[in-house]
């Protein structure tokens, strides 16, 4: 249920609806806009009548919400939202890059790359400390010593960190380095575990699951927001379907949609997406024609040596064109780079 107040609504106007909410035992989300507020209406609001909401001064209409995610809902918060890391905007007209490799390995290694990343113009670096794999045979990641070579690669560039956290027991570890910390698809309906992240004062990057729908993904999303985390990122890396000719299918189509349905920024991984590092570029660029607020692409010095995704890792001079490739994309649908 959401409440829309009336242009220029006083705050005791605003208040009175608050103070009815909360006793009816239930939660607010309030969204001020540039003339109206609006305040969404969390938990069970059978609790409560329209007609209640109606009858108090400044109302201008209370409005029924059928889609079963209602914090990431645009309809509850119709601005999009705009989350700030270290100087920087996720979600606003900036197209923010995050890059790095799979996973950290050396501390040459990291801080190679996050220099040059950053000459060639990203905004954010990414590093796996704690890796999930499909092998219990294969490399896991070095664990609060990758953490902490992420940090002083953070040091030496300035660069704000993303790394995943692939349980409870890691959480607080990779908040106490990470500047967003990533959910990854294997864990995107880890309930208890987003329900943690929600908790947390961090921004949340929660990457779709490879074969999750559009439902279930928003839904996750809830999860998070309604443990009152409100800063979460959407991330698709690409889904499960019949073809060979790469690892994934990275389906564009969501962006589009995931901006209509939420306010909430949206990313997309062509690394994973694809699989394969020479289909990273023109999908990056496919990804910000569509509408996407930032990218996320895997780059290691020496892909060939790399513990982990070496096929889908761009070196540093293809990292480097494809930024220079996406920069006119983004500026012919409004946005920079």
């Amino acid at each position: 249920m959401i409440v829309v107040m009336r242009t220029g609504a006083k705050e005791e106007q605003i208040q009175r609806v608050l103070d009815k909410i909360h006793r009816e035992g239930l939660k607010e989300h309030v969204s001020r806009g540039v003339e109206r507020t609006i305040i969404g209406l969390v938990g069970d609001v059978r609790k409560i009548q329209k007609g209640q909401l109606e009858a108090i001064e400044g109302v201008d209409k209370v409005m029924t919400v059928l889609k079963p995610f209602k914090l990431a809902s645009r309809d509850f918060h119709p601005e999009d939202t705009k989350i700030k890391i270290n100087g920087i905007t996720v979600g606003d007209k900036q197209v923010m890059v995050m890059a790095g490799p799979c996973a950290v390995e050396s501390r040459e290694q990291i801080i190679e790359t996050a220099k040059a990343i950053k000459n060639a113009g990203a905004h954010i670096l990414r590093g796996g400390a704690f890796k999930p794999r499909t092998s219990p045979y294969a490399f896991q990641g070095m664990g609060e010593e990758g953490l902490k070579l992420l940090a002083e690669a953070k040091n030496e560039t300035g660069l704000p960190i993303i790394t995943e956290a692939m349980d409870i027991q890691s959480i607080d570890l990779v908040a106490k380095y990470a500047d967003i910390v990533q959910i990854g698809a294997r864990n995107m309906q880890n309930f208890k575990l987003l329900k943690e992240v929600g908790k947390i004062d961090k921004p949340v990057m929660l990457k779709r699951g490879m074969s999750a729908t559009l439902n279930e993904f928003l839904m996750s999303a809830e999860y998070i927001m309604s443990e009152g985390n409100e800063k979460v990122i959407l991330c698709e890396r690409g889904i499960r379907t019949f073809v060979e000719y790469s690892r994934n299918t990275l389906d564009l189509n969501i962006v589009p949609v995931l901006k209509r349905m939420t306010h909430l920024p949206v990313v997309v991984d062509p690394s994973h997406g694809t699989g394969k590092y020479e289909m990273v570029k023109p999908m990056a660029m496919a990804s910000v024609a569509a509408g996407a607020d930032g990218l996320m692409v895997e780059v290691h010095p020496r892909p060939e040596d790399a513990v982990s995704d070496g096929d889908q890792s761009l070196t540093f001079q293809r990292f480097e064109d494809m930024m220079k490739g996406i920069g006119p994309v983004a500026e012919a649908v409004g946005r920079s780079l």
